[in-house]
């Protein structure tokens, strides 16, 4: 089949235009970074070739050689066979403008709490936190744009899975960010690391998938690790347990902010009593609330049900 596309697709934008329309007719799924076939496509032809998003518009008409339909051909062929997110296949992802490494041991960065880091976590935070948890990490994308945005700021990552925690690590390593940022592995908070510590920013994106959801799923998402998914019948046994012991973690001004997702619903009927704080997104997203630690003390009685 190679052999006779190679006379037919010249150009980048040829293999994007025969690639999408695989894609939509294989009825692949998109959401891990991309919302429709094309873009999905030109993320692996130009990482195939080696090329930066930003460049796209300018080699649309440019001609591939054929190893490079090789690799082009190979990576679209995968993603309609394997049904993974292309950011499996290029082992990378964008999050909040900054790269950073991914694997099927973690899932793909695409946390709407990007855009609250880039906007400085304004008009809660006048100055810097000092101190910031990203608490179930996975690929360290959250606190690592936290260190990056927040350059006085010490941050500890954290994360039950060691497998993701070596992915966090090598992303640490490669932002040169090892001075500042800590990588933990614990079950929330249960790790001797945090006896005693305070933060003035918690921040977490948990697994908070229902159990009817996680099984209704497309393909793409089952590619992804089911513990950064799968959080019981209502979405909330993570997020109880944040809530239940994060006051313990914060400082007299600090912040919680827990993404949620579809789970809003049931957190907000699980806890009728609590004023949650849902922010809303210029960019898409949604489920995201924030508490400050006055509050967290102040329902105190709620969480520990």
């Amino acid at each position: 089949m190679l052999e006779e596309l190679n006379s037919e697709l010249i150009t980048v934008k040829d293999w994007i235009r025969w690639g999408s329309s695989r894609f939509v007719r294989a009825k692949l799924y998109f959401g891990h970074g991309t919302d429709n076939a094309w873009d999905e496509c030109a993320v692996l032809v130009l990482w195939a070739l080696a090329q930066p998003w930003e460049r796209l518009e300018l080699i649309y008409d440019t001609r591939l050689t054929v190893d490079e339909k090789k690799r082009v051909f190979h990576a679209i062929g995968r993603r309609i066979k394997e049904k993974v997110p292309a950011a499996y296949i290029t082992g990378e992802a964008i999050f909040g403008g900054l790269r950073f490494e991914v694997n099927e041991n973690v899932l793909v960065p695409r946390s709407p709490i990007a855009e609250l880091l880039l906007n400085g976590m304004h008009p809660w935070f006048q100055e810097d936190p000092a101190s910031v948890l990203d608490l179930c990490t996975g690929s360290g994308c959250i606190g690592i744009l936290a260190a990056s945005v927040f350059q006085g700021s010490e941050v500890d990552i954290s994360d039950i899975s060691a497998s993701a925690l070596a992915v966090a690590a090598r992303n640490i390593r490669s932002h040169e960010l090892v001075d500042r940022v800590t990588a933990i592995e614990s079950d929330l908070f249960n790790a001797p690391h945090f006896i005693g510590r305070k933060y003035d920013l918690i921040l977490s994106n948990p697994p908070y998938v229902d159990a009817h959801d996680l099984s209704s799923m497309p393909a793409e998402y089952h590619a992804e690790p089911v513990l950064g998914l799968a959080a019981g019948n209502d979405g909330l046994s993570l997020a109880r347990r944040i809530l239940r012991d994060a006051s313990k973690h914060l400082t007299r001004n600090g912040l919680l902010v827990v993404e949620v997702g579809n789970s809003w619903a049931a957190l907000e009927e699980a806890y009728p009593e609590v004023p949650f704080v849902w922010l809303e997104f210029e960019h898409g997203g949604h489920g995201v609330f924030m508490l400050s630690a006055e509050q967290l003390h102040e329902f105190a009685e709620f969480f520990q049900q």
